[in-house]
Protein backbone atom coordinates (compact mmCIF):
# COMPACT_ATOMS: atom_id res chain seq x y z
CA UNK A 1 0.00 0.00 0.00
CA UNK A 2 1.16 3.40 -0.80
CA UNK A 3 0.41 6.86 0.31
CA UNK A 4 1.16 10.03 -1.34
CA UNK A 5 0.75 13.64 0.23
CA UNK A 6 0.10 16.14 -2.65
CA UNK A 7 -0.92 20.16 -2.66
CA UNK A 8 -4.35 21.18 -3.02
CA UNK A 9 -5.76 21.14 -5.68
CA UNK A 10 -6.05 17.75 -7.05
CA UNK A 11 -4.21 17.16 -10.29
CA UNK A 12 -5.96 15.88 -12.82
CA UNK A 13 -4.15 12.75 -12.91
CA UNK A 14 -5.00 11.84 -9.79
CA UNK A 15 -8.79 12.91 -9.56
CA UNK A 16 -9.77 8.87 -10.32
CA UNK A 17 -8.19 8.55 -6.83
CA UNK A 18 -9.95 8.26 -3.40
CA UNK A 19 -8.08 10.69 -1.14
CA UNK A 20 -8.61 12.63 1.89
CA UNK A 21 -8.44 16.30 2.16
CA UNK A 22 -6.29 17.32 4.79
CA UNK A 23 -6.45 21.09 6.23
CA UNK A 24 -4.33 22.40 8.90
CA UNK A 25 -3.77 26.59 9.12
CA UNK A 26 -0.86 26.20 6.98
CA UNK A 27 -1.98 24.20 4.20
CA UNK A 28 -4.20 21.56 1.71
CA UNK A 29 -2.53 18.53 1.45
CA UNK A 30 -4.54 15.80 -0.50
CA UNK A 31 -3.81 11.98 0.92
CA UNK A 32 -4.14 9.28 -1.78
CA UNK A 33 -3.82 5.84 -0.52
CA UNK A 34 -3.20 3.24 -3.23
CA UNK A 35 -1.77 -0.58 -4.02
CA UNK A 36 -0.37 0.72 -6.77
CA UNK A 37 3.16 2.81 -6.93
CA UNK A 38 2.83 5.82 -8.75
CA UNK A 39 5.97 6.48 -10.14
CA UNK A 40 4.93 9.30 -12.61
CA UNK A 41 4.07 11.71 -9.59
CA UNK A 42 6.60 10.76 -7.82
CA UNK A 43 9.89 12.96 -8.87
CA UNK A 44 7.84 15.95 -8.38
CA UNK A 45 9.32 17.69 -5.17
CA UNK A 46 5.98 18.91 -3.75
CA UNK A 47 4.87 15.83 -3.37
CA UNK A 48 5.54 12.66 -0.57
CA UNK A 49 5.48 9.39 -1.25
CA UNK A 50 5.61 6.46 0.88
CA UNK A 51 4.85 2.92 1.20
CA UNK A 52 3.03 1.48 4.33
CA UNK A 53 4.69 -0.85 6.18
CA UNK A 54 1.95 -1.41 9.21
CA UNK A 55 -1.52 -0.56 8.72
CA UNK A 56 -4.40 -1.19 11.11
CA UNK A 57 -8.19 0.24 10.47
CA UNK A 58 -9.70 2.18 7.94
CA UNK A 59 -9.05 4.95 5.96
CA UNK A 60 -12.23 6.45 5.92
CA UNK A 61 -14.38 7.67 8.73
CA UNK A 62 -12.07 9.92 10.84
CA UNK A 63 -12.18 13.99 11.02
CA UNK A 64 -8.55 14.40 12.55
CA UNK A 65 -5.58 13.13 11.02
CA UNK A 66 -2.09 13.17 13.10
CA UNK A 67 1.55 12.69 11.37
CA UNK A 68 4.32 11.70 13.47
CA UNK A 69 7.26 12.67 11.23
CA UNK A 70 10.22 10.88 12.69
CA UNK A 71 13.47 11.29 10.63
CA UNK A 72 15.32 8.39 10.78
CA UNK A 73 18.91 7.56 9.45
CA UNK A 74 20.08 4.85 6.76
CA UNK A 75 21.83 2.03 9.17
CA UNK A 76 18.54 2.96 11.81
CA UNK A 77 15.83 1.74 9.41
CA UNK A 78 15.43 -1.91 10.24
CA UNK A 79 15.78 -1.22 13.89
CA UNK A 80 12.86 1.38 13.59
CA UNK A 81 10.76 -0.78 11.79
CA UNK A 82 11.31 -3.69 13.68
CA UNK A 83 10.17 -1.77 16.73
CA UNK A 84 6.96 -0.77 14.69
CA UNK A 85 5.84 -4.53 13.29
CA UNK A 86 6.18 -5.30 17.08
CA UNK A 87 4.35 -2.40 18.27
CA UNK A 88 1.92 -2.93 21.82
CA UNK A 89 -1.00 -2.44 19.14
CA UNK A 90 -3.23 -0.76 21.53
CA UNK A 91 -4.19 2.47 20.01
CA UNK A 92 -6.37 0.11 17.54
CA UNK A 93 -9.05 0.00 21.06
CA UNK A 94 -8.88 3.17 21.96
CA UNK A 95 -12.41 5.45 21.57
CA UNK A 96 -12.57 6.84 18.19
CA UNK A 97 -9.40 5.42 16.58
CA UNK A 98 -10.18 5.33 12.84
CA UNK A 99 -6.70 3.78 11.65
CA UNK A 100 -2.58 3.86 11.37
CA UNK A 101 -0.51 3.63 8.68
CA UNK A 102 3.06 3.84 9.83
CA UNK A 103 5.01 5.11 6.63
CA UNK A 104 8.15 4.30 4.93
CA UNK A 105 9.79 7.26 3.03
CA UNK A 106 9.91 6.37 -0.86
CA UNK A 107 12.13 10.25 -1.16
CA UNK A 108 13.52 11.13 1.82
CA UNK A 109 14.65 10.11 5.62
CA UNK A 110 11.27 10.91 7.58
CA UNK A 111 9.25 8.22 8.48
CA UNK A 112 5.75 8.94 9.40
CA UNK A 113 2.88 7.70 11.69
CA UNK A 114 -0.32 8.96 10.61
CA UNK A 115 -3.39 8.53 12.61
CA UNK A 116 -7.13 8.77 12.12
CA UNK A 117 -9.06 9.62 14.82
CA UNK A 118 -13.20 10.49 14.55
CA UNK A 119 -12.19 14.01 16.43
CA UNK A 120 -9.49 15.81 17.86
CA UNK A 121 -10.50 15.20 21.49
CA UNK A 122 -10.38 11.34 20.84
CA UNK A 123 -7.10 11.80 19.82
CA UNK A 124 -6.30 13.57 23.12
CA UNK A 125 -7.89 11.16 25.00
CA UNK A 126 -5.86 8.60 23.63
CA UNK A 127 -2.26 10.99 24.59
CA UNK A 128 -3.71 10.69 28.55
CA UNK A 129 -4.67 7.12 28.43
CA UNK A 130 -2.52 4.24 29.90
CA UNK A 131 -2.90 2.64 26.61
CA UNK A 132 -0.34 5.65 25.44
CA UNK A 133 1.59 5.44 28.41
CA UNK A 134 2.32 2.01 27.51
CA UNK A 135 2.80 2.74 23.59
CA UNK A 136 5.57 4.80 24.92
CA UNK A 137 6.99 3.49 28.05
CA UNK A 138 10.34 2.86 26.72
CA UNK A 139 10.70 5.88 24.55
CA UNK A 140 13.19 8.05 27.28
CA UNK A 141 14.34 4.96 29.11
CA UNK A 142 17.65 3.18 27.94
CA UNK A 143 14.93 0.75 26.37
CA UNK A 144 14.49 3.46 23.99
CA UNK A 145 15.62 3.81 20.95
CA UNK A 146 16.44 7.22 21.59
CA UNK A 147 18.70 6.10 24.02
CA UNK A 148 20.10 2.83 22.70
CA UNK A 149 20.86 4.33 19.38
CA UNK A 150 20.68 7.89 19.42
CA UNK A 151 22.83 8.50 16.14
CA UNK A 152 19.38 6.70 13.82
CA UNK A 153 17.80 10.36 14.83
CA UNK A 154 19.79 13.14 12.63
CA UNK A 155 17.02 15.44 13.35
CA UNK A 156 13.78 15.92 16.21
CA UNK A 157 10.99 14.54 15.31
CA UNK A 158 7.86 16.27 14.84
CA UNK A 159 3.92 16.52 14.69
CA UNK A 160 1.87 17.63 12.07
CA UNK A 161 -1.99 17.68 12.49
CA UNK A 162 -4.88 18.33 10.29
CA UNK A 163 -8.60 18.26 10.34
CA UNK A 164 -10.24 15.79 7.70
CA UNK A 165 -12.96 16.98 4.95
Amino acid sequence: MYIYLVPSPIPDVLAAYPHLTLRSEEQVRLAIETTERLLHIEPDDSVAAYEAFDAGGSWTGGSFAVLNNIPVTEDGRGDFEDRFKNRARKVEDEPGFVGIRVLRPLKDDTYVVLTLWESEDHFKSWQQSQAYNHAHRNRSTSEGLTAQKPAMFPRASYVTTYTIE
